[in-house]
């Protein structure tokens, strides 16, 4: 385990599902972040909150709570935006969130409930420093 240091893609976990809870009031069940080249990957596995999953059970329901989390993410996501740049030392050039309803109705390879969140970075992170601790990381 890294001598008790936290690696980046730990961080950026903790930090994900911190960003999740404050803007929704739900904590993910898991978080996973993978990183590829300039590619950063969030999924969020139970994000949902049951009252969100009981509305996305009608194809309507389900394409209003995937908008309403596409409009909260986009209007929210600066300061998990500047998170990641502050552990990776990269600068986020895009980021865009997809939310996968229960009932499968855009994304169907995602588990239930899922929200993925994908960061397009302006450069790539070299790989010893993905599974190192970050800048400003406490031993």
């Amino acid at each position: 385990m890294n001598d008790g240091k936290t690696t980046m893609a730990q961080q950026i976990a903790r930090a994900a599902s911190d960003f999740e809870r404050q803007r929704t009031g739900h904590a993910p069940k898991s978080v996973t972040v993978v990183l590829s080249e300039e590619t950063l990957v969030i999924t969020l596995r139970g994000a949902l909150s049951p009252a969100e999953k009981a509305v996305a059970n009608s194809p309507a329901g389900a394409a209003q709570m995937q908008e309403f989390h596409r409009q909260l993410f986009g209007t929210s996501c600066h300061a998990l935006r500047q998170e990641i740049k502050r552990i990776t030392g990269v600068d986020v050039r895009e980021a865009s969130a997809e939310v996968e309803t229960t009932t499968g109705a855009v994304m169907q390879l995602f588990a239930t409930g899922t929200v993925v969140q994908v960061f397009l970075l302006a450069s790539s992170v070299p790989g010893e420093s993905w599974s190192a601790s970050g800048p400003g990381i406490p031993s």
